[in-house]
């Protein structure tokens, strides 16, 4: 999602102080830089940001820490590195461009994971738990994951709310939110760093750009968090589909958006993949009585969309909707009744015309339920898992992984960890046709005792695979459920490799 671009010198320097090794400048002007390493080394260094989960007094909030035991660990000498650290801080509430006062927390951050393979847990209850920004090194740091699972069982913004804690970064896309009166949407700005970041937030309707304040130069402190309310930067009128676009002046930020609808419950929204193309949107559950599919297009070109869907059985396109024009500039939006006909699935868009691909980011609101028991979640558009990917806090009841094969057909080893609380390891190899979505609901720890990891590794051969969780844990009759869509883990990384070249002080 970086939009900065740098020079080929600033570059050789970045990856100098990174990695230790040096490029030097020749007098004709040219930078010599060693080759790449042909082989990936785990990183050394991971980041994670995680939201205030709630305001509600009654909120049940449960984090669960986790690095994937194999690549990388076993490289950093995993159970001997003394000096491996994986830790969650808290971030104090700072005040918001509004004008709300800045706020301590009151709540401990979670547990620090030991070792990889073995999941850590820890919970925090009420309306005080605070944002939190963490770290992890040495064999704890590559595919370190956190995920955060909060229960409000009452009040307005009642619903089971997930998100998988992000790293930072300076730009970020949001389809799918929303300055409707029955919604309160916040975006969640953290920062990780020991300096001030500067932040913008830009809202694009139906018509296009909406006419804001206060949303240039949001100032978000070192190592605070300051929540924003939708609504109150725009004196436009309310929107139904609103697109927000946050990106950063200076520093990093973690960006994500809580969403609170009066009648259909709470989730987290989070960024939807870098605009492409193509996108994948997985892990619609089969019982969805509503989906909504909201997409915008940055660039100067119009985006003509082909929806389909792969579901269990095949690659359909639905009745409902066969297309989805984009103007530029413009948030569009159309309803997907009766989509997925009992199969869980995905959906797929893919340029109407294939000559002409033009870049956007999309995301899904997805409901479950009818009346007044209705529950409410969002997918995000979300790149292939080209090396890893894990989602934590699964449980041995309500967890359900999908796999999307949009293409060619493939094959992923899915490995469960230990629990918590205890319970052994388990791995199996999943096949998914291609052009097929398959449910994985049998991956599950032996004496599993608390909740568990799943991670997911395609084998080399097959087509890209898209992945996503869904918790469901129903109470009081209402299909209360989150879905988080899996990331590569990004926990390998090409190391240039140094090499002595006295050549570049030639004259």
């Amino acid at each position: 999602m970086k939009r900065t671009t740098l020079s080929l010198i600033a570059v050789a320097t970045t990856l100098a102080a990174v990695t230790g090794f040096a490029a030097l400048t020749a007098p004709d002007g040219t930078v010599k830089v060693p080759p790449v390493a042909t082989g990936p080394m785990p990183v050394e260094r991971s980041s994670l940001l995680c939201p205030a989960p709630s305001t509600s007094e009654v909120a049940e909030t449960d984090y669960t820490s986790y690095t994937p035991a194999g690549k990388g660990a076993v490289g950093a000498a995993a159970k001997g590195d003394t000096a491996a650290k994986a830790e969650l801080k808290p971030a104090p509430l700072a005040a918001t461009p509004g004008g709300t006062p800045a706020k301590k927390p009151t709540a401990k951050a979670p547990g620090t994971v030991t070792e990889p393979g073995k999941p850590v847990g820890a919970e925090a209850n009420g309306g005080a738990a605070p944002a939190l920004t963490g770290a992890a090194t040495g064999a704890l740091a590559p595919g370190w994951t956190v995920q955060q699972t909060t229960v409000v069982p009452a009040g307005g913004s009642r619903g089971l709310l997930g998100v998988a804690c992000s790293a930072p970064d300076t730009d970020f896309w949001f389809p799918a939110a929303s300055t409707a009166k029955e919604r309160q949407d916040y975006v969640h700005l953290t920062n990780p760093d020991d300096t001030a970041a500067v932040a913008d937030i830009e809202l694009y309707g139906p018509e296009g750009a909406l006419k804001s304040q206060l949303t240039e130069g949001i100032p978000v402190p070192a190592h605070s968090s300051v929540p924003v309310l939708l609504s109150t930067l725009t004196g436009e009128a309310p929107k139904t589909d609103v697109t927000v676009h946050v990106t950063t002046r200076s520093g990093r930020v973690g960006a994500v958006i809580g969403s609170a609808d009066d009648k259909l419950g709470s989730d987290w929204l989070p960024a939807s993949a870098d605009p492409a193309g193509t996108a994948v949107l997985p892990g619609i559950p089969s019982d969805a009585t509503s989906v909504r599919l909201v997409a915008y297009a940055p660039g100067d070109d119009d985006a003509e969309l082909k929806i389909q869907l792969v579901g269990e059985n095949g690659t359909i396109v639905p009745a409902s909707a066969q297309s989805l024009h984009v103007k530029s500039g413009m948030t569009a939006s159309v309803d997907l009744p009766d989509l997925t006909r009992g199969e869980t699935g995905a959906l797929l868009l893919t340029p109407s015309d294939p000559k002409k691909a033009t870049p956007f980011v999309a995301a899904l609101r997805v409901v479950r339920g009818k009346g007044d028991k209705q529950e409410v979640a969002f997918v995000p558009a979300t790149a292939a898992i080209t090396a890893r990917a894990t989602v934590a806090d699964n449980r041995a009841a309500g967890s359900t992984l999908t796999l999307t094969a949009p293409g060619a057909a493939a094959q992923v080893k899915v490995t469960a960890s230990a629990g918590t609380e205890g319970g052994t390891t388990v791995s199996k190899t999943v096949t998914v046709k291609a052009g097929t979505t398959t449910k994985v609901t049998d991956v599950v720890p032996a004496g599993l005792k608390g909740s568990y990891a799943l991670t997911v590794e395609p084998v080399a051969g097959g087509g890209p695979v898209h992945a996503a969780r869904a918790l469901a844990l129903p109470q009081d009759g209402i299909p209360m459920f989150t879905i988080q869509t899996l990331a590569d883990d990004r926990g390998m990384v090409q190391v240039p490799r140094a090499k002595q070249d006295l050549s570049v002080l030639d004259d």
